[in-house]
């Protein structure tokens, strides 16, 4: 086997890196927007506001 015919420079090394890149990216963007992890999501972003009734009776009680 032969390495006359293929050059590889640094220019195909970067196409393919960006192409990985570019692959990964959309495969993130599809995960995330699955109906499957809409639950997991929702769950999460009612986090910041779970402790939120507590700190406010706390609150109330010391006033």
């Amino acid at each position: 086997m032969s390495m006359e015919g293929i050059s590889m420079d640094i220019n195909h090394l970067r196409a393919g890196v960006t192409l990985l890149g570019l692959v990964v990216f959309l495969g993130l963007v599809v995960w995330a927007w699955s109906g499957r992890r809409k639950s997991g999501f929702d769950e999460a972003a009612r986090l910041p506001f779970d402790g939120e009734v507590e700190v406010v009776e706390t609150a109330e009680r010391q006033s």
